[in-house]
């Protein structure tokens, strides 16, 4: 029998500079989403799409969570990822791999808050490439169980494409039975122009 069609909302979150659109690229397998070392490079929800077998996962891509809610533009960009969070099916809550640090506790307080307790949220250790010993993430990830529960920790690092995909396996189960929202060879829900 053919396996059932599923489709989700997956919110892509974290802090500034820790991988979001370089990720939610690699998922969609185009450059939709800008990537640069500048902060707020990425200043708009960006809606990326990638049909896999019976699956479609639609990934929002979020501006970094400001903690410095002093300029306009950083209390706009704060709405944007707050909004973003409602109405998903899964969030992908990435950070540094061994890193956790006082931005990245802002960003999971979202994840505490009314209305976010039945969404699963799964810890994306990015950046695994760059750790000098691979042993050191082991006691790190269990530190951060003691931070919340998530539903799946997926050390990683998102310029490399057999982690890509085993992302999508972990992924697939949280995604609801239902009919796709775009078509199959959709990859954004914005134009060339944008």
């Amino acid at each position: 029998p053919e396996a059932p069609q599923r489709c989700g909302l997956v919110a892509i979150v974290g802090r500034p500079n820790v991988g979001k659109s370089t990720l939610m690229n690699a998922l969609v397998g185009q450059k939709i989403s800008i990537t640069s070392k500048k902060a707020q490079t990425t200043r708009h929800r960006i809606t990326g799409v990638r049909t896999v077998g019976a699956s479609q996962f639609v990934f929002v891509d979020t501006p970094g969570f400001q903690d410095r809610h002093t300029a306009a533009l950083n209390r706009s960009l704060n709405r944007t990822v707050q909004g973003s969070l409602a109405d998903v099916d899964a969030v992908l809550f990435v950070v540094e791999a061994g890193r956790f640090g006082l931005d990245d506790a802002k960003v999971l307080a979202l994840m505490q808050g009314e209305g976010m307790q039945h969404v699963p949220v799964l810890l994306v250790a990015n950046k695994l490439d760059a750790l000098k010993r691979r042993q050191d993430v082991l006691p790190w990830l269990r530190s951060m169980q003691e931070r919340h529960t998530f539903a799946e920790f997926v050390p990683m690092s998102a310029q490399k494409a057999d982690d890509v995909q085993r992302l999508f396996g972990i992924l697939e189960p949280y995604l609801p039975e239902q009919d796709w929202f775009y078509g199959e060879d959709a990859l954004t829900d914005r134009s060339d122009r944008f």
